[in-house]
């Protein structure tokens, strides 16, 4: 096979396969940071402690990660083609690749917000800030380089379940090492494939610890903020009650 007829199968799996894991990531996000955030908040000792939730929540997120994949997407070919009409495609590849990196994320999420400094929540408790205020002020703003790791982590995690997923027909690169490179010898297209996957990873770790980094050498997205703006909103009702007395 020349190159000029491996490009635009090349260029076609590579498009197919930052689709599905694009929003596969997405979903994983939306799904699996308040997951993670409720393990942290429902465990003992925790803002909302409900150690019963917090076992039931645990015992799914575990079982969910146990499966292996390839497993997954069989399981769950019924649940699929009633919700894309197909269980062939990205489209379909989709749903399994998000209900699988949605526990996923939620355990790296709540290891992630265990590392937040229980004094700043403490602090912010003591200026009267309630749950959803520590949440969106000290708990997720505190942890997002730890965040930004995570969800590299889950796309690298992605990409290697989408290449599985190739292997059921849900295209993208996965797809065109099966087809191609397995099944009708082109060694060369495969090795390309698996060097453009390589490529890729390599990149998304980059950027990913990069942006970790350079927050954390800013002390997070946010460092002393949740408390100044807390401090800041007492203060006008300090001078208030000075002028008064």
């Amino acid at each position: 096979m020349t190159w000029s007829e491996m490009q635009p199968l090349l260029s076609q799996a590579c498009w197919d396969t930052f689709y599905m894991v694009g929003w596969s990531t997405v979903i994983a996000i939306v799904g699996g940071l308040p997951l993670g955030v409720l393990l942290v908040l429902t465990d003992r000792g925790g803002l909302l402690q409900n150690l019963a939730a917090n076992k039931v929540i645990g015992q799914v997120v575990n079982i969910a990660r146990s499966l292996p994949f390839i497993i997954l997407m069989v399981a769950l070919m019924n649940f699929t083609r009633t919700i894309t009409g197909t269980t062939i495609g990205r489209e379909a590849a989709i749903v399994p690749l998000a209900i699988g990196a949605i526990p996923f994320f939620a355990r790296l999420v709540e290891t992630a917000v265990r590392e937040v400094d229980g004094g700043l929540v403490e602090a912010v408790q003591a200026m009267g800030g309630n749950t959803w205020t520590i949440v969106r002020k000290v708990l997720v703003p505190e942890s997002l380089p730890s965040l930004i790791a995570s969800t590299t982590t889950t796309i690298v995690a992605l990409i290697g379940y989408s290449a599985m997923a190739g292997t059921v027909g849900a295209g993208g690169l996965g797809d065109i090492a099966i087809r191609y490179g397995y099944q009708r010898f082109e060694t060369e297209l495969m090795w390309i494939t698996v060097a453009i996957l390589a490529v890729v990873i390599s990149l998304i770790q980059f950027a990913g610890d990069y942006a970790a980094r350079s927050l954390h050498r800013r002390g997070g997205s946010s460092g002393p903020a949740p408390r100044l703006r807390l401090l800041k909103a007492k203060e006008p009702a300090a001078a208030d009650i000075s002028k008064v007395a």
